[in-house]
């Protein structure tokens, strides 16, 4: 971006420092105004014919457009994991709800998995029974991407963050 004198090119279409349309004038009274209301004469279009040039506090205008920049960050959705075992404590499957609950408020998914070791594959009725306490503590903040199923060793269920606008 070019300012003040390192702008070359004469005429300039030029913009007030209200906003107002000056029109084209000459490069020399472009600048003699933005000296008048101490400011800046900057070129903020330099591939229009005329080039436009706006009347404006230069370094105030770095700092929004450094700024902008920053607030655009984009939030990557990453898959987040909850295990509990058949066995797990109501108070343990309690905090691990929670802890879900903060992945889903992140805009995370989260995928819940009851892992089941040697004879409680006997019971999956149990781990069934935990997953479901999960899925319905978790209802109001997720939707289940996919269902709880058994896969080898292990039950899973995917939950994806409900949208803000439904």
């Amino acid at each position: 971006m070019r300012v003040n004198e390192q702008i070359r090119i004469s005429p300039v279409r030029l913009i007030g420092a209200n906003g107002e349309q000056l029109g084209v004038v000459p490069t020399s009274q472009a600048l003699e105004m933005a000296r008048e209301a101490q400011l800046d004469l900057v070129e903020v279009a330099p591939n229009e014919r005329p080039p436009v040039c706006k009347i404006l506090d230069y370094g105030k205008f770095r700092y929004q457009q450094s700024h902008k920049k920053s607030k655009t960050k984009v939030h990557h959705q990453k898959l987040k994991e909850i295990r509990v075992r058949p066995k797990t404590g109501e108070h343990d499957v309690e905090t691990k709800i929670n802890q879900a609950r903060k992945f889903l408020e992140h805009n995370d998914k989260v995928l819940v998995n009851v892992l089941f070791r040697g004879r409680e594959l006997q019971h999956i009725e149990e781990g069934r029974r935990i997953i479901d306490i999960i899925l319905d503590k978790l209802a109001e903040v997720a939707k289940i991407e996919k269902a709880p199923s058994m896969e080898g060793k292990r039950m899973t269920a995917m939950l994806a963050p409900k949208t803000a606008k439904g």
